[in-house]
């Protein structure tokens, strides 16, 4: 009977151990037993080619450049922009705080921005579409007051019809009357306007003293106290808050320092 021939001998000539699973060295293909399998244990013939080619500082190791970080890595890790090394963890410009980095809004920042921008341009254009409705109501109501104002309104009849304004007069606060009609010309000016004003409602004008308050003629809409040197026909053709023909306006004693009225609803209520 034959002898079947099983494993194979070591390939290292102080050993031929004949093993029955023998490994077989991925880099000389030699046959090795399991004392032998490793290629420093054998001498591995690929080993000795590739440590003759190999350059001595290819050995070195390159330690991370990030603050306190001790990590190290055998191939050299180098940032394009900043030509330091890192470990694979600070690898990344903005992991190392890279001196050359230009820092980006976060996506998330900017896209809040940007939302932001969008519901700012949408309030801002239904401010101005409120401005323009409630700007074109209240041109409206002043043409249709008009009637009645000039037919009740008091004022200097030697005025042509063609120079004569016509408000509804809100008087102050504590004021017996609440309200006069009156009519003005277009090309007084604002303190003459207050001064007619308050001859008609035989209201106190301590105007041209040296007091603490004033009577001023105020804007229903902003509140603001109009400067006493314009005039009627200034802010008649005003683009933000004009003045109309018919419409409503306040007269309120205020201090020097106060520009307007906040509340300027509570004359009508």
């Amino acid at each position: 009977m034959a002898e079947l021939e099983l494993g194979q001998h070591c390939g290292v000539a102080d050993c031929r151990q004949l093993d029955f699973l023998p490994f077989v060295c991925d880099g000389c293909s030699g046959v090795f037993c399991l004392q032998h399998r490793s290629r420093a244990a054998h001498g591995c013939s690929e080993v000795n080619i590739r440590n003759n080619s190999v350059k001595p500082d290819q050995h070195r190791s390159y330690t991370c450049s990030y603050k306190d970080c001790k990590g190290k890595e055998l191939l050299p890790v180098l940032c394009p922009y900043c030509e330091k090394h890192f470990c694979l963890r600070h690898r990344h410009q903005s992991d190392h705080e890279c001196e050359k980095l230009d820092t980006p809004k976060p996506r998330m920042a900017a896209t809040q921005q940007l939302v932001k921008h969008i519901v700012d341009a949408k309030k801002n254009e239904e401010a101005k579409s409120k401005k323009r409705k409630g700007a074109k109501n209240s041109e409206t109501a002043a043409k249709v007051a008009l009637m009645k104002l000039k037919m009740h309104a008091c004022g200097d009849k030697s005025l042509p019809q063609t120079e004569r304004i016509y408000f509804q007069v809100f008087l102050p606060k504590g004021n017996k009357e609440k309200s006069k009609p009156m009519f003005f010309c277009s090309k007084w000016s604002i303190g003459k306007v207050v001064d007619f004003a308050a001859s008609l409602a035989s209201l106190k004008n301590d105007n041209n003293k040296s007091t603490s308050q004033k009577l001023r003629l105020c804007h229903t809409a902003s509140g603001e106290a109009l400067p006493f040197e314009h005039t009627l026909e200034m802010w008649l053709s005003d683009k933000d808050y004009p003045l109309y023909n018919g419409g409503n306006i306040i007269l309120e004693y205020l201090d020097n320092d106060v520009l307007f009225i906040e509340d300027t609803e509570s004359y009508f209520s």
